[in-house]
């Protein structure tokens, strides 16, 4: 079993530096940013894309010696570039300290060699994560989604607390169940509320509202509302009516 030097003292290395010691790896680091990584076959760089390039050019390159990344946007090109065989991991979790969990979750994995993705494939079933890969082409788009998913959420969180007035453990339930349905149904037959069932008056007190309490997020208010009635149409258009499941209310 190889041992894993990690670079970055940010949130990712000191979760995946958590979450592979509690698996049983032996982990050096999460090191700084003049590391010496000693002996070690496997470097993992847990740092900003805009350093994986220069992350990789302090890492001395020796034969049998792998360095991998955990950006989602990046190819492996800045390691390869540096000389050495490269790897990337990119979980699809959020981490925010470092006991977060990664089983469950995707990774998409690369490597330049056979070895290398392995080494990828064993670092995230290790953490029972679900390896799969993403070519080279896709993978800005693919973390674009990622963000969409998980970063933009919070943003929108973020404004209905805002207007709420109340403490946001109330929302909780209806953002989880909101979740759940698009995870079982898809985000067409998931939709509830105002817009898919064509009250454009409702909508438009919403607006007013909003134009009244908090007016500089009436910009995001209204795109997405605007992108909410596209989804609509789509969903009277695939399954013939866009009414919300019995008992949804939002």
């Amino acid at each position: 079993m190889r041992e894993i030097a990690i670079i970055g003292d940010g949130r990712m290395g000191r979760a995946l530096s958590h979450a592979l010691r509690a698996a049983g790896r032996h982990v050096t680091g999460p090191l700084g940013r003049k590391p010496d990584v000693g002996d070690h076959e496997v470097v993992l760089l847990c740092v900003p894309d805009g350093e994986i390039a220069t992350a990789a050019r302090a890492v001395p390159a020796r034969a049998g010696r792998l360095v991998g990344h955990v950006s989602g946007a990046t190819t492996l090109a800045p390691v390869e570039e540096a000389g050495h065989t490269a790897f990337s991991v990119h979980p699809l979790m959020t981490a925010t300290g470092p006991g977060a969990r990664f089983d469950g979750a995707g990774a998409a994995i690369a490597g330049s060699t056979p070895a290398a993705l392995e080494v990828a494939r064993d670092l995230a079933t290790t953490l029972g994560m679900r390896p799969f890969t993403v070519p080279d082409e896709d993978r800005v788009a693919y973390h674009a989604a990622a963000s969409i998913a998980s970063n933009f959420l919070l943003t929108i969180q973020a404004a209905a607390e805002r207007l709420l007035g109340q403490d946001r453990a109330v929302l909780v339930p209806l953002v989880r169940a909101t979740v759940e349905s698009w995870e079982e149904l898809g985000a067409e037959r998931a939709l509830t509320g105002p817009i898919s069932r064509g009250d454009e008056g409702t909508v438009a007190r919403q607006r007013a509202a909003i134009a009244e309490r908090a007016p500089e997020l009436l910009p995001m208010f209204d795109a997405l509302a605007e992108a909410t009635r596209g989804l609509a149409k789509g969903a009277v258009g695939a399954h013939g009516a866009a009414a919300a499941p019995e008992g949804a209310a939002a």
